[in-house]
């Protein structure tokens, strides 16, 4: 009986103190600013960014995929993959650019430097509040534990932004804790990821668009198992790029000149269906803007075409076409094209938004709608290190007692 109410307290006390621990470390990567929000303001201005202005119908789309895992070393790999086997098995496909994105970790290309796009997936929380940073010379480690506040969020996208390209926030719907209050707030992300395989409406993006936060859309596999028929090739890119290198890619990534694609898992795990079916995906033949008139020619009928404008609003709808136009409304804040086809391919535009170009160049190039909040950053920090404390000492006391 004194053997098992010895090993009761031993296991009591291992309990509190892991569990004193965790919340010491939680409370220690929770450090962080806060900020002060603006009011969201949806885009304005008497003039409209198109971002395929620079759409050249000589020059053929480019098939990408930018979210992509291979194998790394130590006990975090999550890829069994080289780098070489896995562009190997994008190119049966018909993909043109693959870039690498491993966790925390950057990843040489087997092509040659000249296609190094220096990019990691920045993340070890537990929320999945993961962002993929183009363009570093180094990785930065500093994550929050749990990121459950808005603060936490923004101070993350600011840290990273400072030494790279630009950001693409991964994977939204599978971000724990993210709202559209917090999606209205959030910035400092040139890129969002679409679908995530568990919706095609894309809300998060319009919760961000129609509180005046512009970004381009893209859709990537997320790839751990290119083995594995329903992994692979079911997103994808098509960027009117010059090549695949880095110094194109980077100028085509940050100007819109894309669209971006479900793709269903032809086959089923017939691999020869599905290599021939993804030679001959529907596309955009042509898109655009004429004076406020947006329009999009497909190569085939779509189910449907449907315009999506502020607050998820469908501003038009066209079935069994394979074309569309829209005139966009003084106010109309933004507009964006989504085809649906019969097979289940889905295609999303980048969006089509107001601003006037007499004071910037673009619906991007706008103030930071966030500052420091000084009084309470100062009260947020003072209370983590109280908690911290507070665990520290009953961490001892617990392993000092008998």
């Amino acid at each position: 009986m004194q053997i098992i109410k010895k090993s009761l307290i031993i296991i009591s006390k291992t309990l509190a103190v892991s569990g004193l621990i965790a919340l010491l470390a939680i409370t220690a990567t929770s450090i962080s600013p806060v900020y002060s929000f603006h009011i969201p303001e949806p885009f304005i201005g008497p003039d409209i960014f198109d971002p395929y202005a620079g759409t050249d119908s000589s020059t053929c789309w480019k098939r990408a995929n930018f979210h992509t895992h291979t194998r790394v070393e130590g006990p975090l790999n999550e890829c069994e993959f080289t780098p070489k086997e896995v562009l190997d098995a994008y190119s049966r496909f018909g993909y043109d650019i693959v870039t690498f994105s491993n966790h925390n970790k950057l990843t040489d290309n087997p092509l040659g430097s000249e296609y190094q796009a220096d990019a990691y997936e920045h993340g070890y929380n537990l929320l999945k509040f993961h962002k993929l940073v183009y363009g570093c010379s180094d990785v930065k480690g500093f994550d929050h534990l749990i990121p459950l506040t808005v603060s936490q969020k923004q101070f993350q996208f600011d840290i990273l932004g400072k030494d790279c390209d630009f950001i693409q926030f991964n994977h939204p719907l599978r971000t724990e804790g993210l709202s559209s209050k917090q999606m209205e707030k959030l910035e400092g992300y040139r890129l969002i990821e679409l679908d995530s395989g568990r919706s095609t409406e894309n809300e998060y993006w319009d919760w961000a668009l129609s509180a005046g936060h512009y970004s381009f859309g893209l859709a990537n596999d997320d790839l751990h198992y290119p083995d594995r028929s329903r992994n692979i090739a079911v997103r994808c890119n098509f960027l009117q790029c010059e090549s695949g290198r880095y110094e194109h890619l980077r100028e085509v990534l940050m100007e819109g000149c894309y669209y971006s694609m479900r793709v269903p898992d032809y086959g089923k795990g017939n691999w020869e269906i599905k290599y021939a079916r993804n030679r001959n995906l529907p596309s955009i033949k042509d898109i655009g803007l004429k004076k406020d008139t947006l329009y999009i020619v497909l190569s085939q009928k779509a189910d449907s075409i449907k315009v999506t404008g502020q607050d998820h609003t469908t501003l038009a709808l066209a079935e069994d076409a394979d074309h569309l136009s829209y005139v966009m409304a003084s106010e109309d804040p933004y507009a964006r094209f989504t085809a649906y086809f019969p097979d289940g391919e889905v295609i999303w535009s980048n969006p089509f938004a107001r601003y006037d170009a007499s004071v910037a160049g673009s619906p991007i190039d706008k103030e930071s709608s966030h500052s420091i909040n000084l009084v309470l950053t100062i009260l947020f920090n003072i209370l983590l290190a109280a908690i911290a404390a507070g665990a520290v000492t009953c961490i001892y006391k617990l392993w000092k007692r008998k």
